[in-house]
């Protein structure tokens, strides 16, 4: 098939409605061959890496200027300078530490959580099989274009948006995309003409879902931004940073404290000029008694607790950036959640079973054969109905690898809709 410079190809077409053989030509690419390396170096500069946009990192000034932006911390850095002028070095010296150490502990925060978040980016930098020039090659997804031809299988997460050209018992786990924690099972098929929702593309397979059982063939028909998690991330990119409760709260007190307390110190000045007393000595006594009610202590003890807090959420694996949102999660009253149960830990459990009286060990036996989900070192991998099973096998008292070892599997019937089972044939 001949091959361009150019992929005229319109990124709104509805690839899921056409056949996969259309969606090879509109591409200007052989499945069976893929690009040549040529024609992925001229697509890639033509489309851009396949990477989400990511929003720039912040300057260190930036980072150095964000914890003074706060009312509370205006208003002490002006009490400090009061202070000074007034001859009070130790209330300018504490109120000084006192700041300083607010802003260390949330630049300390922020600086650290983006140090995990870059660690986390570099163990999740994936690489892709593709077939160029009809070989099969191992490449940075980075690089993937449209019309790339990949290869991916049960344990890869799907490095772009594919049209599916060909598929082995494909299941999908999308419920990072969709919400829905049941793997998905994939076909090639084009889908009748319609506004179709993601989760009824059973012939796409999404940039960022996990390939939980089987095997397939894609052609790219997305990467970067223009795959359907790259609009979810640009989404997020485009949203208004918004101050928590907590800030709002404190903001709001700040503002009402320091009305309070200018009111009073004007009434305290005027009714000291009214009774003769000289203007200097009355200033002074007014800016004494704004010093002595601002609560100097206060963003300090708020945010050595957000630090505690933020602290006890890393002992349970939970990232905080930004030292506030600790409180933004303690203020949640409500959580609207779906029936999918996605806000835990997204697995399956056997909860009962019934053997109609037999041994119950014959269950857990049929169990662990009938299963494709495997184990790996961070645990079972695979379908979570699968991977339940094998969970409740092993801790019914069977040695599960040892018993598939043992028992070889011959061949096998998938799963389909009319059936309503799979079936296995082993070796005893």
């Amino acid at each position: 098939m001949p091959e361009t410079n150019k992929t005229p190809f319109d990124p709104n077409v509805k690839t899921h409605e056409i056949t996969a053989g259309e969606v090879a030509a509109m591409l200007h690419v052989d499945p069976q061959q893929g690009l040549s390396h040529e024609e992925a170096r001229a697509r890639l500069e033509q489309h851009g890496p396949n990477k989400l946009r990511e929003a720039p990192p912040r300057s260190w000034w930036s980072r150095l200027l964000s914890p003074f932006k706060d009312f509370m911390i205006v208003i002490l850095l002006a009490a400090a300078v009061v202070s000074g002028v007034m001859g009070d070095v130790t209330d300018t010296v504490v109120i000084l530490v006192i700041v300083v150490l607010n802003a260390a502990i949330a630049i300390t925060q922020e600086w650290q959580a983006d140090k995990a978040m870059d660690m986390l980016k570099r163990m999740v930098a994936s690489q892709a099989q593709v077939r160029r020039e009809g070989q099969p090659h191992v490449v940075d997804a980075a690089q993937l274009v449209p019309g790339d031809v990949v290869l991916v299988e049960a344990g890869n997460f799907i490095p772009a948006d594919l049209r599916l050209h060909h598929v082995a018992q494909l299941r999908v786990d999308e419920s990072a995309l969709t919400g829905e924690s049941v793997s998905v099972e994939k076909h090639t098929h084009a889908l009748p003409t319609g506004a179709t929702s993601l989760g009824d593309r059973l012939n796409i397979g999404f940039k960022g879902t996990l390939v939980t059982h089987g095997r397939a063939v894609g052609l790219v028909v997305s990467t970067g931004s223009q795959t359907e998690l790259g609009k979810v991330a640009t989404l997020l990119q485009d949203s208004v940073e918004r101050t928590t409760p907590l800030q709002r709260r404190l903001a709001a007190f700040g503002q009402r404290l320091s009305l309070a307390v200018l009111l009073i110190c004007a009434v305290v000045f005027a009714l000291g000029l009214l009774r003769g007393e000289p203007w200097l000595l009355m200033a002074l006594t007014a800016i004494s008694l704004a010093v002595a009610a601002i609560p100097e202590a206060l963003p300090a003890v708020v945010t050595v607790l957000l630090a505690l807090g933020a602290r006890r959420l890393v002992q349970v694996q939970a990232l905080i950036r930004k030292l506030p949102a600790v409180e933004t999660l303690g203020s949640v009253t409500t959580i609207c959640s779906d029936k999918t149960g996605t806000l835990t830990l997204n697995r399956m459990a056997v909860v009962a079973h019934h053997s109609q009286g037999a041994d119950s060990t014959l269950l857990w036996q049929a169990a662990t054969l009938c299963n494709d989900a495997r184990s790996t070192p961070q645990g079972w991998l695979g379908d979570p109905t699968e991977t339940a099973l094998l969970e409740q096998a092993q801790a019914a008292g069977l040695d599960v690898a040892g018993y598939q070892a043992q028992h070889p599997r011959l061949s096998e019937w998938p799963f389909d809709s009319d059936r309503k089972r799979m079936t296995t044939l082993h070796r005893q």
